[in-house]
């Protein structure tokens, strides 16, 4: 057998394979699905400086879990600290933000399926050196970091770094993630926790101003929220499933986290 014969073959069996979960996967027949986001935390969602586009890993992945399940998409906006709230209302379907999947917040939403594993990491200024762990960050007590509030790293900031106190004033809080960036390149604060995917997005767009230090102070899994019972759980899951088996979730990691420089 040649080797041009034998990669015909071969693409032939992984075109075939995807055919395949095409096909067992559930159609919504035209749907309209409302999504809401903050649009505020780069690279899984965020605003084109150039363009002035919504763009990011997520988008991108909504968009083909929308063709492959046959549903049209309104997009919304919404702030991170009233979309769990929101969507547990039922005023949207989907929620997606980059949110950690935690049983107490299951209490109010159901998730999906993990669509993304990530690790906490420690966000600092490039010429940083007073500090290289959370442990030494700790013993600093000047030294502030900067969150927003009801979140992971919020609450890896008060329970991980810091002593456990969630009105700890050395937690500055910021309305957005990008705010709290802002923050720590204008010297107003010095640390900022985030997931590492995040994390590296903010270095690579930095232009040397930030770098990563330290190890993981844990990990993380983001998954799609929806209200209690929504019949949307399941048709998503699936085609989480079929995006992750065709390797679709692998070359969106790689064009978001690797190929794509934000901001230019």
């Amino acid at each position: 057998m040649s080797f041009r014969t034998f990669l015909a073959g071969a693409f032939a069996i992984l075109t075939t394979t995807a055919v395949a979960h095409a096909q067992a996967l559930p159609d919504l027949e035209g749907r309209n699905v409302t999504i809401v986001t903050e649009n505020a935390y780069p690279p899984l969602q965020f605003v084109d400086p150039k363009s002035g586009q919504q763009i990011g890993w997520e988008y991108e992945a909504m968009e083909e879990i929308a063709k492959r399940l046959n549903f049209e998409i309104t997009y919304q906006n919404i702030s991170w600290d009233a979309m769990i709230q929101a969507v547990s209302d039922g005023q949207y379907d989907i929620g997606m933000t980059g949110i950690t999947i935690r049983d107490d917040r299951k209490e109010s939403v159901d998730f999906s399926d993990p669509y993304m594993h990530s690790e906490m990491r420690m966000l600092v200024r490039a010429d940083e050196e007073r500090f290289t762990d959370a442990e030494s960050f700790a013993a600093e007590e000047d030294l502030l970091i900067a969150a927003q509030p009801g979140t992971t790293p919020f609450y890896v900031s008060v329970y991980d770094v810091l002593d456990g106190n969630e009105q700890n004033p050395r937690i500055k809080l910021f309305e957005t993630f990008g705010a709290t960036v802002q923050a720590l390149r204008a010297g107003d604060v010095d640390l900022v926790l985030t997931d590492g995917v995040a994390a590296n997005g903010y270095v690579e767009a930095s232009d040397g101003a930030l770098k990563v230090i330290g190890e993981p102070l844990g990990s993380e899994d983001f998954g799609f929220i929806f209200p209690k019972g929504s019949d949307l759980v399941e048709p998503i899951n699936a085609a989480i499933a079929a995006l992750e088996a065709d390797g679709t979730l692998d070359a969106l990691n790689k064009k978001w986290f690797l190929d794509y420089k934000l901001g230019e």
